[in-house]
């Protein structure tokens, strides 16, 4: 369910802006995107279990408050974040 050291390094240096960035809201929109996936095939799998679905709602709530930032600081941003990681507007 979690992510590994190295899907989580690849996701960041994906998604860095600069060298030492692993903080950016693109990184964690990033990181909260994988995450968010592993929990829904899990959530397929065991639909009864609710606090999986508590934590995965957490997760969706934060991953829409980095895009609603995102947005407003400048919508290229928020489109291109979109196109890449397959998220519904």
């Amino acid at each position: 369910m979690s992510i590994t050291a190295d899907k989580k390094k690849s996701l960041i240096s994906d998604n860095q802006n600069s060298k030492n960035d692993t903080g950016s809201p693109e990184v964690q929109i990033a990181i909260l995107t994988e995450r968010i996936s592993n929990l829904s095939e899990h959530m397929q799998k065991h639909k009864k279990d609710l606090s999986t679905r508590r934590g995965l709602l957490t997760l969706v709530a934060r991953r829409r408050k980095l895009l609603d930032y995102i947005r407003g600081v400048e919508e290229k941003r928020y489109q291109d974040i979109i196109k890449k990681h397959g998220i519904r507007k």
